[in-house]
């Protein structure tokens, strides 16, 4: 019985996921890669709403890779292939698997009854409005008849100034999250009695 649900739950997932590319390949005219766009916003929008409304952390932690995941696809879709396999290794690769290693090493995996971002929805709501607000301002105000083709971004081109120009901010990013890594080891593997 619980199989079917699962299917049931994909079917109605997939379901949300193409209808709005279906939508603008059809009704809107559209071309391939403004659907592809539309059905990985769509994903990335699910899967950022499921992160924040579930309340098993190690399926938020799965949701927010799959939002990353959504979002590295819009980079290509995009033409930021770089851009995209840097979410690829940095997003998913390094930041999630720690947060996932960081669930794991603690006791509880499911979150309290009334979790303590659950407090600050009023102000939550607000600052979605107006951002909602600034957007769609933005949105209206851009001619968007002057876009043409989507820019490509040139890989050589942004390998070289990142390797070049930045290097020094680069590299110590690095070693930052080297000294987040292990600090989170030391604070997980640290004694209960220890403070």
């Amino acid at each position: 019985m619980r199989a079917w649900l699962y299917l049931l739950a994909a079917a109605i997932a997939g379901a949300i996921i193409t209808t709005p590319a279906i939508l603008v390949f059809l009704l809107g005219g559209g071309s391939t890669d403004d659907a592809l766009f539309a059905s990985l916003a769509t994903l990335l929008l699910v899967s950022a709403i499921a992160v924040v409304t579930m309340r098993d952390i190690i399926r938020c932690g799965l949701a927010m890779i799959v939002s990353f995941l959504s979002l590295a696809g819009i980079y290509v879709v995009v033409g930021a292939p770089l851009v995209a396999a840097a979410q690829v290794i940095v997003y998913i690769g390094a930041i999630s698997v720690l947060i996932l290693f960081a669930i794991m090493l603690t006791q509880s995996k499911a979150g309290p009854s009334k979790l303590v971002f659950q407090t600050q929805a009023a102000p939550a709501a607000v600052a979605a409005i107006v951002l909602a607000v600034l957007i769609a301002l933005g949105v209206a105000s851009t001619d968007w008849g002057e876009v043409g083709q989507r820019a490509r971004l040139a890989t050589d081109a942004l390998a070289r100034l990142l390797f070049d120009a930045y290097v020094l901010p680069f590299e110590i990013v690095s070693v930052l999250l080297l000294a987040a890594v292990i600090g989170g080891v030391f604070i997980a593997k640290r004694e209960e009695g220890a403070s």
